[in-house]
């Protein structure tokens, strides 16, 4: 029946389709043509070539803000690859009450980024719950200024976004590793193989594709990182905008009756030729790894 009316099938997918073109590939199109422009917040804008792009070569402010973005996927990467596992490892048995802590762990991967920022604002308060602990423990004389100072601003957002993605991590390598044979395991105790050695051995090799793709899914969340940086810093970005992200960047070129869409559209070009890039590195070197 289908067979004979190809059209069926489209109808069912066409809402999803007209979201995706409404809302996904038409923004994306548009943003490729104003990047090409000097289009401003107002409209307008005329075809002006690659000025916007040879602009933001010579951008000290550009440069700055994608230093802040790699150290942020830098930090952010392995600790998504190694803690969420580590989690999983510690959850994946089935005793009592596990099913609690498995919820309690994913818990902030469902609370709105908003009131998780709002959350560790408090906490890391020159007043707040951290510097309380630390002076009540005589670690520090002075409060420690997480939220105003530039450098511990951005690893304050680092220490936010793993503690926000440990759970939904932690859920994809508890797939992962309920699909590890239990024989290889087994084959390995006999052999004589402890704990580590069986960990390394043969839950490793087993669960490297998982390991590849929480580095390029969490990789390209960090690489897209605002509402830690806003929130924490409470709209500033730290003394000067120095703690601001590519994002954060671009929402300052492009805001405001005096933005430059154009321009703030080559910086987001700029940033998905990059993660694109990054995201198809990352599944080459897998499979020449897997080829080998």
């Amino acid at each position: 029946m289908i067979g004979r009316r190809p059209a069926i099938p489209w109808l069912f997918v066409a809402p999803a389709l007209l979201v995706a073109l409404v809302f996904s590939l038409g923004p994306f199109v548009n943003t490729v043509v104003l990047a090409f422009t000097n289009a401003s917040t107002l409209g307008g804008g005329t075809f002006t070539g690659l000025d916007n792009f040879a602009r933001l070569a010579e951008d000290q402010k550009f440069w700055h803000a994608l230093g802040n973005t790699a150290l942020y996927v830098l930090l952010c990467v392995p600790a998504m690859v190694v803690l969420p596992l580590l989690l999983a490892l510690l959850v994946q048995k089935k005793i009592f009450a596990v099913g609690i802590f498995r919820a309690l762990f994913y818990s902030p991967v469902v609370a709105s980024m908003v009131v998780v920022g709002l959350i560790w604002s408090w906490l890391l308060s020159s007043d707040g719950l951290v510097n309380a602990a630390l002076r009540g423990l005589n670690v520090i004389s002075e409060p420690l200024p997480f939220l105003t100072d530039a450098d511990l601003l951005l690893l304050s957002a680092v220490g936010v976004t793993v503690w926000k993605g440990l759970g939904y991590y932690m859920v994809v390598y508890l797939a992962a590793l309920a699909d590890v044979p239990r024989e290889h395991h087994e084959a390995a105790q006999v052999d004589g193989a402890g704990l580590l050695r069986r960990f390394w051995s043969v839950t490793v090799p087993a669960i490297r594709p998982t390991m590849v793709l929480v580095a390029t899914l969490s990789a390209v969340a960090s690489a897209k990182v605002f509402a830690e940086i806003y929130v924490l810093s409470n709209g500033s970005a730290g003394p000067g905008g120095q703690a601001a992200s590519i994002v954060y960047y671009i929402r300052e070129a492009g805001l405001g009756l005096n933005g430059e869409s154009g321009y703030a559209s080559a910086l987001s070009l700029v940033l998905f030729v990059a993660t694109l890039g990054f995201s198809l590195l990352i599944t080459r070197l897998n499979r020449q790894e897997d080829r080998s």
